[in-house]
């Protein structure tokens, strides 16, 4: 498994955020965490990519663990932030090429054209990154995310707050990603999971309620859609694993 969690905790003074979670995801898939918000998606995402500790509990990047061999791990790791911090008065071209410094990517001029070209920032690469739509700073993030060809995308609602054309091509770019590379994705948006994902996770205040191929769906939980089965799982805090 390209990404192992084994009962992780994590508490912010005696709140717990996050409650003893356990999942794997798979390499060439695309994992949907799903749930509200308010659910524990980004802090999960956090103590994942490295950005906070667990209070307990253990995480394993492409076998190393996030603590205990953290630059390891992040070699492998590119993660999208929720709020896709990026330099907003550095150009396109600009910004991807501190981040290859960062990365200490060799030939940075050829990797950075080839990144532009998979996320379609072309006709926008001599721009500002203000002067982007929020798609197109979108695609900033992910090519920031890749830059080093990572083997696990961590990436924290991509496509929250887009249009419906600037959420088909991120979606279309996440999908040609996922063929080679282990995608987790958090989301509260049901139909995010059903156009893109091939497993789910359903999490609810801190805990795993549901685990499940998307295929599997009609066989795990008859007579159920997702979105009928999200409102089952969310309404109450009991576990039904």
């Amino acid at each position: 498994m390209s990404i192992q969690v084994a009962d992780l905790h994590k508490f912010y003074g005696t709140y717990p955020a996050v409650k003893g979670i356990s999942f794997a995801a798979k390499p060439g898939r695309i994992l949907g965490f799903l749930g509200p918000n308010g659910a524990g998606k980004s802090t999960t995402m956090k103590m994942l990519s490295g950005s906070i500790p667990p209070t307990s509990g253990r995480v394993s990047i492409c076998g190393f663990d996030i603590q205990r061999a953290g630059l390891a791990a992040r070699r492998h790791i590119g993660y999208l932030p929720e709020n896709n911090p990026l330099y907003l008065d550095m150009y396109v071209q600009e910004a991807l090429t501190f981040a290859a410094g960062l990365y200490g990517i060799v030939n940075p001029r050829e990797r950075i054209a080839e990144v532009i070209s998979l996320t379609g920032l072309d006709t926008e690469q001599h721009k500002k990154i203000n002067q982007l739509s929020k798609g197109y700073r979108q695609r900033v993030g992910l090519s920031q995310a890749i830059l080093h060809d990572p083997d696990v995308l961590i990436l924290d609602e991509p496509t929250s707050g887009l249009d419906p054309n600037q959420l088909k091509d991120i979606r279309s770019l996440i999908k040609r990603l996922s063929r080679k590379k282990t995608v987790l994705l958090s989301t509260h948006i049901m139909q995010e999971v059903e156009a893109i994902c091939d497993d789910v996770v359903v999490i609810h205040q801190g805990q795993i309620v549901a685990d499940f191929p998307l295929d599997t769906l009609a066989e795990t939980y008859p007579d159920a859609n997702l979105e009928s089965l999200f409102i089952r799982l969310t309404a109450s805090s009991s576990t039904l694993t």
